[in-house]
């Protein structure tokens, strides 16, 4: 019980521990810190913009992307995650802090990092992993969309008091100010995506986006451009970490409303995290614990949270690096939040002449990568449910709301599943092997003997068909046989299913015959009193033994000569 007992914890020990456990070689530290300054270079940048594009301040990303990056690392399940603020957060974020105001923010980052923890705890990882693939390419993509259009007037320079929330109405604003487009502001944002694709093209090892805002800031202060900086905006970013939160001034008659929220950062945060996790696996060979995953991120939420910070998860183009640097172990990441540490009490002075049109240059190349173009011209000629699926995934986050779009979406792939498994399930006619003499009443010209085989699980999605292909519409037969070897598994609806057949044929006087019924199934069937409705002596391991009863009926009403059971099945069919 005790060696049990440690196998189940050993689960949640996080991977951090077990490198510092076994050691960490001189050479691969250096390789960790290589990649954990390489990494925070690149998540520089895009913390400040996730941030900005968010509704919030510069400092907030950093902040985020250090105490959430920092909790990621050390206690999550894989060894390169790098976690921090993501633009799948963005329009969420922004959503929350429009009805609910920051602190509403922040109640509902803490409660999804509560549903987080217990996800993990309960081992619920696995259950996010089934969520198809069309569902999440339409809401991404439907972000990267969104994303997109809330840079336009930063990346123009246009002159809008206030850019209103939602998708068309925003695009209608872009469009009537237009004219006030500012030929230098947009001429830094081209700069900066043109050296970002450069960068990418030919010198994909150095970081593109740090390149192309250093770039645009170096510009900028050589030439003394009058454009929208980080300084003009938003005063700076302070040199000290934040306070803890306090919560005097939080409304906790909030929390029922924000449940909605907290239950789309939160699946939200464990799709993407444990997305990265895979895709880590894949370039590493490396194995995540999807359990210990989800505990991290639910404490990497609170964490950010309790100092103000805004909702994280794993980043993959941020992983990918990490692992393209070299990195060895969870170290990197650690080395990562000190790295942006570094900067806030060094470089943050420098932070203020980042130009806004920059930061929108970036985040638009991060939209445009979000978007999956090319994923979604695929899913077009994919099954019509699939495409359909897509697609209103896609539209439900673009014009209606992206809380929205994930319960529907979480539905829809419920839905879907349900359909599949069904589709997996037939209930076909199957020959007895019986002489026809033995079967046919002659005298009323029907069969007396008919076997169905039930192909597939029993459950829920295909109860309702089951109970219509056997409506007896014809001639009803004495016995039928049910032969259920190929059924796995069957739930209380399926049962009930079965059951309504069974009262049905008793009320014709049609005798049921179970056969091939599996241990654990017939376990199940004792406890619901359905062996005592079918008869316990009518459930029989295998067929032959069924069909032998089936005879020994027949010849008992209709008075013919007893037959052995038929060649082709022996007592081991099941």
């Amino acid at each position: 019980m005790d060696t049990y007992v440690c196998s189940k914890l050993n689960r949640f020990i996080p991977t951090s521990f077990k490198f510092i456990k076994s050691g960490c070689s001189p050479t691969t530290l250096r390789q960790d810190i290589a990649a954990g300054v390489t990494v925070g270079i690149v998540a520089l940048p895009l913390a400040m913009a996730f941030a900005i594009a968010s509704g919030a301040s510069p400092a907030t990303g950093l902040f985020t992307a250090i105490i959430a990056g920092f909790i990621i690392s050390a206690f999550g399940g894989t060894r390169f995650q790098i976690g921090g603020p993501t633009g799948a957060f963005v329009i969420i974020i922004s959503g929350i802090i429009a009805r609910h105001g920051y602190e509403g923010l922040i109640l509902a980052t803490i409660m999804a990092g509560i549903i987080l923890l217990v996800m993990g705890c309960l081992g619920l990882g696995k259950l996010l992993q089934y969520i198809p693939y069309p569902v999440t390419t339409g809401f991404t993509s439907g972000i990267g969309i969104l994303i997109f259009s809330t840079q336009i007037k930063d990346f123009l320079g246009l002159q809008i008091d206030q850019m209103p929330a939602d998708f068309l109405p925003r695009l209608k604003a872009c469009a009537v100010s237009l004219p006030s487009t500012d030929p230098t502001t947009l001429g830094l944002g081209m700069l900066t995506v043109v050296s970002m694709l450069l960068v990418r093209k030919f010198i994909p090892r150095i970081p593109a986006p740090f390149v192309g805002i250093a770039l645009a800031s170096l510009i900028t202060w050589l030439m003394g451009l009058q454009t929208e900086t980080i300084g003009s905006r938003f005063g700076g970013i302070p040199t000290i970490l934040p306070d803890a939160v306090s919560f005097s001034g939080l409304d906790l008659m909030q929390l029922k409303t924000l449940i909605p929220e907290a239950f789309t950062i939160a699946i939200l945060a464990g799709i993407e995290s444990l997305l990265s996790a895979t895709v880590a696996d894949g370039m590493s060979g490396d194995r995540h614990n999807s359990s210990n995953e989800l505990i991290a991120q639910g404490l990497a939420n609170i964490g950010s949270a309790l100092f103000g910070g805004l909702p994280a998860t794993g980043a993959i183009a941020r992983t990918a690096t990490n692992i393209r640097a070299g990195a060895h172990s969870p170290v990197a990441g650690i080395i990562h939040a000190l790295t942006l540490i570094m900067f806030i009490k060094v470089c943050a002075p420098l932070a203020s002449m980042i130009p806004l049109a920059s930061l929108a240059g970036v985040l638009m190349l991060v939209a445009w990568d979000m978007s999956e173009v090319h994923r979604i011209k695929r899913l077009l000629f994919a099954p019509k449910s699939d495409s359909l699926v897509m697609l209103i995934a896609l539209l439900l986050t673009v014009f209606v709301d992206l809380t929205v779009a994930v319960e529907v979406g979480v539905v829809m792939a419920a839905m879907l599943f349900m359909k599949r498994m069904s589709q997996l399930t037939d209930v076909h006619s199957l020959d007895t092997g019986l002489p026809e003499e033995e079967i046919i009443d002659r005298k009323n010209g029907h069969e007396k003997v008919v076997v169905y085989e039930i192909n597939g699980p029993m459950f829920f999605g295909m109860a309702q068909r089951f109970v219509d292909v056997m409506s007896f519409t014809r001639k009803k037969p004495e016995v039928i046989v049910f032969c259920m070897r190929l059924v796995p598994t069957m739930d209380a609806t399926g049962i009930e299913a079965l059951e309504t057949v069974i009262r049905r044929a008793h009320a014709q006087n049609v005798k049921i015959l179970l056969s091939g019924v599996n241990p654990r199934i017939r376990k199940t069937m004792a406890r619901l009193g359905t062996d005592k409705l079918v008869g316990a002596d009518n459930i029989f391991p295998d067929f032959s033994t069924a069909v032998a009863k089936t005879i020994l009926h027949v010849d008992k009403n209709s008075g013919l000569p007893r037959c052995t059971p038929p060649k082709q099945f022996t007592a081991t069919t099941a």
